[in-house]
C-alpha cells in the first residue's frame, strides 16, 4: 500500500468516492429508482396474495391496481396454458407492462409505504434476490467508473508500468544469479580438474618414489582427500543456497506475473461487463423515457380535454346551484306558510273546541234547571 498512489487507493476503494457531476448524478439516481422498483417487484407477488392483510395500508388505489394485476397475471396464465392468438397475448402483456408501471409510480410517490412494507412483508430468499444484489454491484461499480479521472486512470497504468518494471529487474536480477552460479561451478570444475591432476601428478610422484615414501605418500594422499572433501562440500553449500535463492525468486515472480495477469483479466471483464451493461441501461432508459413521454403527452391531451369539460360543468353547477337555492328558499317560506297555517288552524280548532264545549256545558245546564223547576211545580201542585 505505501507504494500505490492515492488516486489508485481511491479507485480500489469506492467508500470514498462520491458523485461530482450533474450527469454522473443522474445516471445514479437512475440506478437507485431501479433498485427500488426492482425490491417493489419482488414484494408485488406476496402483497398480492395477501391482499386482504394489506389493504388498509396501501390505500384503495393501490388495492384496486393491484387487483387489477393480478387479473391480467391470471388471464397471461391462461392464455399461455391454452396457446391462442399472438395479438391478444401481446396487447395482454401491453397492458400488464402498464398496469405494473402505474404500480411502481403510485409506491414511488409514496417512499414511505414502500418502507414500511419492506419490513412488514416477508419474502423468501429467491434468484430475484441474486439478481438485485448483482445489480446493486453493478452500480458501485459504475459509480466508481464515473469518479475515475482520466488522470487517476492514468496514474493506474503508470502504477501497472511500474510493476511491469519491477518484475523485469527482478527477471534481470534472477538471470545474474544464474550466470553467477554458472560462473561458480565452472571454477569448482576447473579447481577440481586442477586438484585432480594434481592429485594424478602425486600418484605418478609416489609410484616413483613408493619404495621410500610410502608414509609420505598416504599422508599427502589423505591430506589431498580432506581438502577435496571440504572443497566439495564448501561448493555444494553454496551451489545449494545459490539453488535456493533462485528458487525462492523464481517463485516470486511467478506469483507477481500470475497475480498481475489476473488482476488485468479481471479488470479486463469488469470494464468490458460494465460498458456492455451502461450501454444496455441507456437504450433501456430511452426507450422508457421514449414511451413514458408518450404515454404523458396522451394523458396531457386527455387532461385537457377533461379540464374543459369540467370547466363547463363548473358553470352549468353554478347556475343549477342558483336556482337550487332560489327554489329552496320558495319552498322554505311556502312551508313557513303552511306551518303558520297549520299552527292557526290548531288555534281555530282548539277555540272551537272550546267553544263548543262551554256550549254543551251550557246547555244541559239550561235544561237541568228547566228539569227541576218542572219538578218543583209538579210537587206543589200534589
Amino acid at each position: 500500500k505505501a507504494g500505490i498512489p492515492l488516486s489508485v487507493m481511491k479507485v480500489l476503494d469506492p467508500r470514498q468516492l462520491k458523485p461530482d457531476s450533474t450527469e454522473s448524478e443522474q445516471i445514479l439516481t437512475v440506478l437507485d429508482e431501479t433498485i427500488v422498483k426492482l425490491e417493489i417487484t419482488r414484494l408485488i407477488p406476496r402483497i398480492t396474495a395477501s391482499l386482504d392483510r394489506y389493504a388498509r395500508m396501501l390505500g384503495p388505489e393501490i388495492t384496486s391496481s393491484l387487483l387489477e394485476l393480478q387479473k391480467l397475471s391470471m388471464e397471461i396464465q391462461q392464455l399461455l396454458t391454452s396457446p391462442g392468438d399472438a395479438k391478444t397475448m401481446r396487447a395482454a402483456e401491453k397492458c400488464l407492462k402498464s398496469s405494473l408501471r402505474n404500480i411502481l409510480r403510485l409506491f414511488l410517490a409514496n417512499p414511505l409505504l414502500y418502507h414500511g412494507l419492506k419490513f412488514e412483508v416477508w419474502v423468501k430468499e429467491s434468484p430475484a434476490d441474486v439478481f438485485i444484489k448483482a445489480f446493486m454491484e453493478f452500480r458501485d461499480f459504475t459509480l466508481e467508473r464515473l469518479l475515475t479521472t482520466p488522470d487517476e486512470e492514468r496514474e493506474m497504468i503508470q502504477f501497472m508500468k511500474d510493476i511491469s518494471l519491477q518484475v523485469e529487474k527482478n527477471t534481470e536480477i534472477i538471470s545474474a544469479l544464474q550466470r553467477e552460479l554458472e560462473r561458480v561451478i565452472q571454477t569448482r570444475d576447473e579447481e577440481v580438474s586442477k586438484k585432480d591432476k594434481t592429485i594424478e601428478n602425486l600418484k605418478t610422484a609416489m609410484e616413483d618414489l613408493a619404495k621410500n615414501c610410502k608414509a609420505e605418500i598416504r599422508l599427502i594422499m589423505k591430506e589431498g582427500e580432506k581438502q577435496k572433501k571440504e572443497d566439495e562440500e564448501a561448493s555444494q553449500e553454496k551451489c545449494a543456497r545459490l539453488k535456493e535463492d533462485i528458487q525462492r525468486l523464481g517463485t516470486q515472480f511467478n506469483a507477481l506475473v500470475l497475480e498481475h495477469r489476473a488482476s488485468e483479466l479481471f479488470l479486463r471483464k469488469e470494464k468490458c461487463k460494465a460498458e456492455k451493461g451502461i450501454e444496455e441501461w441507456v437504450q433501456k432508459y430511452d426507450t422508457d423515457m421514449t414511451e413514458k413521454q408518450t404515454t404523458y403527452d396522451e394523458l396531457q391531451i386527455a387532461y385537457n380535454e377533461e379540464k374543459e369539460q369540467l370547466s363547463v360543468l363548473m358553470e352549468k353547477h353554478a347556475m343549477l346551484l342558483q336556482e337550487y337555492t332560489l327554489i329552496e328558499e320558495e319552498r322554505r317560506i311556502l312551508k313557513e306558510k303552511e306551518e303558520e297555517a297549520a299552527r292557526e288552524d290548531a288555534r281555530r280548532n282548539k277555540a272551537a273546541a272550546c267553544i263548543q264545549a262551554f256550549w254543551k256545558g251550557y246547555l244541559v245546564r239550561s235544561i237541568y234547571k228547566s228539569v227541576l223547576k218542572k219538578g218543583k211545580g209538579k210537587g206543589k201542585g200534589k
